[in-house]
Order: structure tokens, then sequence, then C-alpha cells
């Protein structure tokens, strides 16, 4: 039979992806539940339900149904249960449902107002312990009366710096803290409380007699970030204790089977970004000191790496049965791999493929762990490994059918020579059915961050691009994660130096191939991307055209205007604008925007809190008063993520304003 011929990638096929989520394998290692999310197009909703899979043999099932959002599983100690969040009793509330393994109705544990955080079965499977905060008095009473429903919130009354987080808006004034919840009845009693401290990330015990969380119990969090600390609670309730480590941010605590140890994911110090997140171990009972396992190995431990596709988790330091082997992440080359360490700082690699790892487990004896997977032409499956014999299997297949419809293009990976004689990565993406003796325009993508890195990971923006007939190339400048501290730490206070070489050079290590219209080349990125982008038109004229997203250009009055507010001067001298207003001011794309002559297109989020709309409203004001050639898209109700998470109909629209632009620009 002929073959059939493939097709390119569209901006439609958003609506088709059907993305994985979630990566729980059974204690007897025989199954693996996950989640699966899917998009209604007429409605512009998504919904998620929960699939299983056997590990041995066998298809995944679908084991819940109906339009809801069904997330988080989590297997009984007993792997009799799975308890799991769902929104299907209220669209906007989450509860705890716990749903037999065996089959069966899913039943409701909790009836909570509020948001439900983290939450983990206790190891006798009778509890729960989570994260929990309670909605404010005020939005209650307005939610039970239909008047004041309708009028509103009539004024909203701030008195905490940090009043406002993007993707959530307006913070409540309730604080988040740790709560249990019996299994049985659903009855749920608060373990810790308070107006000024939130409580995060709690673990139990092996034993169940205490939990674990991390908590920032300084005078004012909002000023002190970093002032957080381990505290252990009785499960009952009572005092807390702190447990004595080195003074930094730090998350994830988790107990080691055998009780006697706590790991921890953190950094020593204050405003240092650019440090490496490393791995701890402090005993349990606080009778010694905190030890950092990974200290002199120079990597990041994260799922940094950036896609358009599905979500990659970053999940807590996972221990081995015999409490001696420690499984985490760790960003590195492009790569999100999976890593071991032993308690006296034996490093193994675990799942080193290019790709990211993101979702993992172990099974209650540690012979089998279960992993989500993406890579450059792979949105993300589950996997198997039998950690004795070290091989893989690979169990579910989504997307399969639909992938193999497309040309997607093929996918070169680079490693050049820098203008400091740094090495640096990169990738060119060439267009379906590329011709080697034509010449092609390109787009330049610079990703946000800084701290966070490009690699082999979906982005199926970069596919459409190519698609139209672009080549897309991108890459790790300086700045970034993956790649050591030397190289994160080589714009701190100085935005626009070295990261502008290398994007600088990048560019022109391209414009040397063969195939490349040096006379057609264009630039975008989104967030510090899209800072870069105003930096670059304002400094050369090497780009025909721009398009520049959610991004910041005056560091004056981003001071503020963002929900990180003042912890931006950090990165900026540590002081504010109003004690080295020339320091702001020498670093930001606006002191420079006399000079640009790009035809320059603004895509920004009305409800961006990340990167307020004010930054590109001062670009598009600019570029017109100077008479360059410019637009502004604004999409109105999304927020900072709209290119990876937005509802589906604006994300293809402003890909087609992407395209619109550079096809202007960028094509006879």
């Amino acid at each position: 039979m002929p073959t059939r011929k493939k097709r390119r990638i569209t901006a439609e096929d958003l609506y088709r992806f059907q993305l994985i989520s979630d990566c729980e394998i059974s204690p007897d290692g025989g199954h693996v539940v996950f989640s699966v999310q899917r998009v209604e197009k007429k409605t512009e909703k998504r919904y998620s339900n929960l699939w299983m899979v056997p590990t041995d043999s066998g298809r995944p099932q679908q084991f819940t149904y109906g339009d809801q959002v069904d997330s988080q599983p989590q297997w009984s100690p007993d792997g009799k249960e799975i308890a799991f969040l769902s929104n299907r009793g209220d669209e906007k509330q989450a509860q705890i449902y716990i749903i037999p393994f065996g089959g069966g109705e899913a039943r409701p544990l909790t009836n909570l107002k509020g948001s439900i955080g983290a939450f983990q079965w206790s190891p006798d499977g009778k509890q729960f312990v989570c994260m929990f905060r309670k909605k404010d008095p005020e939005e209650i009473e307005r939610e039970g009366d239909e008047g004041k429903k309708k009028l509103g919130v009539v004024a909203r009354h701030i008195t905490r710096v940090h009043f406002k987080f993007d993707g959530s808006g307006f913070l409540p004034k309730e604080r988040w803290h740790i709560w249990t919840i019996d299994m049985r009845t659903g009855k749920a009693k608060q373990l810790t409380d308070g107006d000024v401290y939130d409580e995060s990330e709690p673990h139990w015990s092996p034993d169940g007699k205490e939990i674990v969380f991390c908590s920032n119990r300084s005078d004012d969090p909002d000023f002190n970030p970093e002032a957080v600390d381990l505290f252990v609670i009785p499960a009952t309730g009572g005092d807390v204790r702190k447990i004595e480590t080195p003074f930094g941010p730090k998350g994830s605590p988790s107990f080691s089977p055998d009780g006697k140890w706590i790991a921890y994911y953190g950094r020593e110090g204050r405003g240092n970004w650019w440090k490496q997140t490393c791995l701890w171990l402090v005993p349990a009972d606080g009778g010694g000191k905190a030890k950092n396992l990974t200290e002199k190995l120079d990597f990041d431990i994260g799922g940094g790496t950036l896609g358009d596709i599905g979500n990659l988790a970053e999940m807590r330091p996972t221990w081995s049965k015999d409490s001696n082997q420690i499984y985490f992440q760790v960003s590195h080359h492009g790569n999100t791999i999976l890593q071991s360490i032993s308690r006296n700082g034996e490093l193994q690699l675990v799942i080193n493929n290019d790709g990211a790892v993101g979702a993992f487990s172990l099974d209650e004896g540690s012979s089998r762990l279960a992993y989500f997977r993406a890579d450059l032409k792979e949105p993300g499956q589950v996997w198997v490994r039998q950690l004795s014999t070290r091989r893989s299997r690979q169990l579910t297949r989504f997307n399969q059918n639909l992938l193999r419809t497309m040309e997607l293009g093929e996918v070169e990976e680079v490693w050049f020579k820098g203008p400091a004689d740094n090495k640096l990565q990169g990738w060119i993406i060439k267009p379906p059915g590329f011709d080697p003796s034509q010449k092609y325009p390109s787009i330049l993508a610079i990703h946000g961050g800084p701290l966070a890195q490009y690699g082999n990971r979906m982005m199926h923006e970069f596919y459409y691009l190519a698609a139209q007939g672009y080549v897309v190339h991108f890459c790790n400048p300086r700045g970034g994660q993956g790649y050591g501290e030397k190289h994160a730490k080589a714009i701190w206070n100085n935005w626009g130096t070295a990261d502008y070489e290398d994007v600088m050079a990048w560019a022109n290590f391209v414009a040397e191939k063969a195939y490349i219209d040096e006379a057609r080349m264009g630039v975008t990125g989104g967030s510090y991307g899209g800072y870069m982008t105003n930096w670059i038109i304002g400094h050369t004229d090497r780009f025909k055209a721009a398009v520049t997203q959610r991004s910041v250009s005056n560091l004056v009055s981003f001071y503020g205007s963002t929900d990180g507010n003042w912890i931006w001067q950090q990165v900026f001298g540590d002081k504010p604008p109003w004690e080295n207003l020339e320091n702001y001011w020498r670093q930001s794309p606006m002191k420079y925007i006399g000079n640009v002559k790009t035809p320059t297109l603004v895509i920004h989020s009305e409800q961006d809190l990340r990167c307020d709309i004010e930054q590109s409203e001062q670009v598009f004001v600019a570029l017109k008063r100077l008479g360059v050639e410019t637009e502004m898209v604004r999409f109105p109700d999304e927020s900072h993520g709209l290119s990876r998470g937005g509802r589906t109909d604006r994300r293809i629209e402003r890909l087609n304003h992407i395209l619109r632009w550079f096809d202007r620009y960028l094509k006879d």
C-alpha cells in the first residue's frame, strides 16, 4: 500500500494533544496511575481523568470518567485504594476523593472551603496530612449572598507587601497551614495556625508520629524570604521543634524510611539566586549538623527544562527502602536527568537519555521505578525501570497516532565556542522538506528566566514556525541554569552583557550556515526572553523583525509592579532604585529604545502579574513615538504563562500573530 504523505503541524493541533501528568507506582510495583488532560474545543475547558497501566504487560485503561479535573493520584500504603484531588462536585472547589483500586465509585473525603495543596497518606493509611489555605470569611460570605456575589469585591485592604501572585491573582489574607484528615470520617484537624507565617510541603515520619514541614518564621517573611527552616510537629498537634540547618531557602523535606534522616533541597545564603540548589541531609532528631551531599557537584537540582506541551513536575527527594540512596532530578546540558546519591556521597546516574524526567516514584521494595519522560519530539510518556537490570520499558503511547501523521522537521544539536571562549549549546530546527540548497528565513528564540534552560523537550511553537518555512534556532546563553554556577552567575547585576554577547554569537554562528538568508533573520522571546528581545533591538539592527512577549523593559518601574516586587533588587545590586537609579537604568532596554529601527510586534497578557503589562506599554508607546513599525496584541484574562498554559484559542491566536508579523517582514 502507498505510504500516506505526512502533514505539517498546525496551531490547532494544540486541541488534539493528550497530556500526561503525575506518575505514581503501586506499592507492589504492579501498576502505575497517572492523569491525562484533554481540551474541549467548544468550551475551551481542560479536563483530566485518571488512567491505569500495568507494569508487566497490558494497555493503559481509563480509570475515572467525566468532565472534571482529577489529579495528584496517590496509592494507599496497602495498595487497595487511590486518593486524588477532583473538582467533580464543584468546578471551583477541589476536594480529596478516594476510589477503590478494584473498581467502584469515588467517594468525597473532604468538604473544605479553600485551596488544598500537597497531601500524603499516613504510613498506616488511616489519615492524610495536607497543606490547606482557608478561604477568607468575607469571600465565603459573598459567595453565599447572591446580591453581594453579583456586586463583587467593593475594596481590597492590603497590608502585606506580597499581596499578589501570577496565575492566582490577589492573595487571600489566610495563610497556608498544616492539617490532618481522618481517612474514614473526613474530619479535618488544623495543626498549625497564624496570620503571618505559611507552612508548606508536609511529610510523615515513617512511624506516623511526626510531620516535617517548611516555614519562614522571621518577623516579616515577605522581607526575609530566604529565612526558611525545617520544623517537626507531633501528628496529633502541639509544640513544633526546629531542625537546625544553615540559613537559606529550602524545601521538599523527606524523612528516610528508617526515620533517622531528613533530606531536603536548599542553598546557603541570602539573595544568591545563581547558586546551585543542592541536596542536603540532616539528622531527624536534630542531634547533628546538616550536610550538603552535592556540594562538590557543579549541577543544579530541579526540573527546569522548558517546554510548552504539558508540565514537568519537580519531585521531592525520594528515598530507597534501605534509607541509603536518594533519588532526585538534575538540570544538565539541556536535559533533566535522574540521579541517585548515597548517604556517603556516591553518585549514580539513573536516567540519562536526551530528554526530561518529570514525576517519578519507587515501589515499596525499591525494585521498580516509574517515571514520566519527555523529549524534543515527544510530549511525554510513562516508563518503568527495573533497577536491578537497569532496563526501562515504555508503558504508554499517547499522541502516537497524531504524531505519526506529522513531519516535524529535523533537529540539530550544536555545541559552539562563545565570545569568552566558553562552551555554549544550541539547537536548530529545520523546516519539513528541508532543502540545503535553498536559503531560508530564520527566527531566533530566547528563553525566559533567566535561570532556566532550553533543551530536549518539545516546543510546539518552534515546530509550528518551522512548519511555515522558518529555520528556528535557540541556545542557552550565560545567565541560565544547566551549565554550572559560573555560567549562571555571569550576568548577575549585569543583564544585557554576557547574555547579549552569547545570543549574538549564536546568531552569527547560525547565519554562517549556507541555508540561512542573513537578510531575513527575526528574533523573539518571552519574559526575560522579551527583555533580551528589547535589549537586542536597542543595540543592533541585525534582525529584520522582532516579536517581544510578556517582556521587561524598564527595571525602575518593574520594581514594585511585579508579583515579586522588591525582591528583584537582589539581582540588581541589592539596593532599591532610589538608592542606585543609574544601575537599574543602565540595564533597562528603555534606556536604548531611541536606537530602535526594527519592526517590532508587542505581545502581553492583561492579567500578567509577573511582568506587568505596563512594561510592554512603554515599549509600544515609545516605538510609536519614534515612528518604528509596531503593533500591540493584548490577551484579556491571561497570566504570564499564556504560551504554555493559557486558553487554547488564545494560544492559537498568539501563534497566528507571531507568524503574521514574521511573514510580513521575513518573506518575499
